[in-house]
């Protein structure tokens, strides 16, 4: 019961003083998601596969100890490079984008982050940073 009031007053502290506001892992969590990745290597789904390595990378860079945040970035980044040539869906590609500029913004890369952000933006929407907003009636 301590735990939980002493993690509550942390995050009303951190939400006044303008704190973290990206949402964390513990290792319990981590430790979860490998364990998931490791019964899903066993199988021979592939999807099922690429899902539980997003979900680990997901907690990777969400978590509150640096060595796994830059593991989970270099997960990403080993993912991104093998999806450039395939044929990935844009939502998928997004996904990683978005999840390591997370990572680099949790390491204090916010140049790299802001230019990680920018490029899942181009995916998402190629308009979006190619051109001026028009705005109707302007």
């Amino acid at each position: 019961m301590e735990a939980k009031l002493g993690k509550f007053f942390e995050s009303v502290t951190n939400f006044f003083t303008g704190g973290d506001q990206i949402p964390s892992c513990d290792r319990d969590i981590v430790a979860g998601c490998e364990q998931e990745v490791r019964e899903a290597q066993e199988g021979s789904n592939e999807e099922l596969k690429n899902e539980c390595i997003m979900r680990l990378s997901w907690a990777l860079v969400h978590s509150k100890q640096p060595e796994d945040v830059q593991r989970g970035i270099a997960m990403l980044e080993f993912a991104f490079a093998a999806s450039l040539g395939t044929n990935t869906s844009p939502l998928k590609l997004r996904e990683k984008l978005y999840l390591l500029a997370v990572g680099y913004y949790r390491c204090s890369e916010y140049a790299r982050s802001r230019e990680v952000v920018e490029e899942c933006l181009k995916v998402y929407h190629p308009v979006i940073l190619t051109s001026p907003p028009v705005f109707p009636g302007c």
